[in-house]
């Protein structure tokens, strides 16, 4: 499955929505100049390419391998995470105190759109790792920071993320994992994790446990929870790897797909000598976690997009090449399958909809560096609501993009599809996960509804909503641009309503605003989408007038946003029915009824 990353695709995106020009106007993004951005893009290109994509097959077919306690990669994978370890990836948005290279979040999601696409399974390793990076880079102590940031910026270590338990899933604040102090000023961790994505491993020398844990006489609940710093070998104090502490995997899962990726049970403390450190305060856990978290989920939403990329590029050079069949109307000599019209439906909504989902999580990386880089508070501070409102966005509807398209994409290839040895069923099997973890989906949309909306009195929506307005507005009347218009006005017109019908429920009709929260988070998306499509397209319009640029990429793009906006955004006000019907019907049935007898 060769996989050639989309760098016109993605370099447009990062000009045009997510304004990267001005990123690296701000204080600590000067070297984010347009030719730093191209050698990145260009040797992460060569590196994914060339050494991921070649073991994104091998490890699906042979998977991660676990032996009493001890787990190993396939062969390759090793010599690729050492390329990519010298290469300094890890390290690129990182801060530079820290041994990274301090360039925009933006920039190295796009990084890390090309290894996802290339090799989900291993893409989950750094990413990781990029988030206990964050998680400590914000609350761990100066001494904390000395001693692992280093080793995990530059990949010498990685990061695991420890919440989930048999009883506690999404409710974390279910977990019963305790944390008991000792006399040296560390705890005690015993308890046990599931679902730990890269908690066991051989690439690295060290892996780095960050762990939820309940203190003694803890109040119940997210209030009574600490992290803490868990290594699979102790850290001596000048930093050198120290003795075996007391964690390992008791086993690894058999999934659905992502197979080179290592999801272990951890226990800890099985002979109760298990080392953990503090990571901020005392009960302060889930708010050092939620850093992570958030940084995670957006990088959880680039694995749909990557895994829908992938797909893409897959079925779209089977159906160039496949011969099948006499077009419709069109004789009887048989064509390539991409002259079909069907063929040619599905991988249009498969590159359309991939586009409007990279747009949108692009845009919220972005945002999370303006609410760090911008020198004035307000502009730190609505950028930071932006980025809080879109996030939920990015995760849930990216992923879902991720395992619509990637079956839509399988059945481009027909019964081919279904066979293994086409490698079309992997990218469907890959991507089914991410809808799951990081906080599912169905969380994702409750999110957006109940906290999302109401952050600073709904003010960041409006702010969104009024923005895109005066931008359809001020479009063209005639022209491709002109045939656009009026498809988002419709749909803005519906979010709008929508949104003012969620917020404005009183206490007592919660029950209606959960059963509106997944139909509404997709019309959000797709409006959203469709917009920042259309902005796109009137990008490409201008730079064909000029003469800039490259004629037959910039109509592709004016072609992919009318497409969304004619033939998927109408979706987008047909959902104003469901999301304001209220949660009768879906308890309509007696439970005990949902099962005819």
């Amino acid at each position: 499955m060769p996989y050639t990353p989309p760098l016109s695709e993605q370099r447009f995106v990062l000009e045009t929505t997510a304004a990267i020009a001005q990123l690296a106007t701000l204080p600590g993004y000067e070297g984010a100049s347009p030719d730093m951005v191209d050698a990145i893009l260009e040797e992460s290109a060569k590196l994914m390419a060339g050494e991921f994509a070649p073991l994104n097959a091998i490890g699906d077919r042979i998977g991660a391998k676990a032996v009493d306690g001890v787990v190993t990669m396939p062969e390759g994978f090793q010599a690729a995470y050492d390329a990519y370890v010298a290469g300094g990836w890890i390290g690129l948005g990182a801060s530079p105190a820290h041994g990274g290279q301090g360039l925009p979040f933006v920039l190295a999601s796009a990084v890390q759109e090309q290894l996802t696409s290339a090799n989900m399974a291993f893409s989950l390793c750094p990413m990781l790792t990029l988030g206990a990076i964050e998680a400590l880079q914000v609350h761990a102590t100066p001494e904390q920071q000395k001693l692992y940031l280093e080793p995990l910026v530059s990949g010498r270590w990685t990061g695991t993320m420890n919440l989930t338990e048999p009883q506690a899933g999404s409710d974390v604040g279910a977990l019963r994992t305790t944390a008991t102090p000792a006399a040296d000023g560390s705890w005690r961790i015993k308890g046990q994790k599931i679902y730990i994505t890269w908690g066991e491993h051989d690439l690295a020398e060290n892996i780095v446990h960050l762990v939820l844990a309940r203190t003694p006489d803890a109040p119940p609940g997210t209030r009574g929870i600490s992290l803490f710093i868990v290594p699979k070998f102790h850290v001596n104090p000048d930093g050198s790897i120290g003795a075996r502490n007391d964690v390992r995997a008791v086993s690894t899962e058999h999934k659905l797909g992502i197979h080179a990726s290592p999801t272990c049970t951890m226990a800890f403390g099985d002979a109760g000598e298990c080392v953990g450190h503090m990571v901020g305060s005392e009960g302060a856990g889930m708010r050092a976690m939620f850093t992570m978290m958030n940084h995670a989920r957006i990088n959880v939403g680039l694995q749909g997009i990557a895994v829908a990329e992938a797909a893409y590029q897959h079925a779209l050079v089977f159906a160039r090449n496949r011969v099948q069949s006499a077009k419709f109307g069109g004789g009887r000599e048989a064509v390539r399958i991409i002259e079909h019209a069907d063929v040619r439906r599905m991988l249009m909504t498969v590159k359309a909809n991939t586009e409007a989902a990279r747009a949108i999580a692009y845009l919220n990386a972005s945002a999370v560096d303006r609410a760090h880089a911008e020198p004035d508070a307000d502009a730190r501070h609505a950028a930071q609501g932006l980025a809080d409102l879109l996030t939920p966005v990015t995760k849930a509807f990216a992923t879902d993009i991720g395992v619509e398209m990637s079956s839509l994409a399988l059945q481009v290839f027909g019964g081919m599809g279904f066979v293994e040895e086409t490698g079309a069923a992997q990218h469907y099997r890959d991507s089914r996960i991410a809808p799951i973890y990081e906080g599912t989906n169905g969380i994702q949309a409750l999110d957006l509804v109940g906290r999302k909306l109401g952050l600073d009195g709904g003010s960041h929506w409006r702010t969104l909503f009024s923005g895109e307005r005066a931008f359809i507005k001020a479009l063209p009347k005639d022209g491709d641009l002109g045939q656009i218009a009026p498809y988002l006005e419709d749909a803005l017109e519906a979010l709008q309503t929508a949104t003012v019908w969620i917020t404005g429920n009183e206490a007592g009709q919660l029950g209606d605003t959960a059963a509106a929260a997944t139909p509404y988070l997709r019309m959000f998306a797709l409006t959203l989408g469709a917009c920042l499509l259309a902005r796109q397209a009137s990008e490409a319009v201008r730079r064909l007038a000029a003469g800039q640029g490259d004629p037959a990429f910039l109509k592709a793009k004016i072609a992919t946003a009318r497409f969304f906006a004619e033939q998927l955004l109408p979706a987008a006000p047909a959902l104003l029915g469901p999301i304001t019907r209220g949660d009768a019907l879906l308890f309509a049935i007696p439970e005990d009824a949902m099962l005819a007898a």
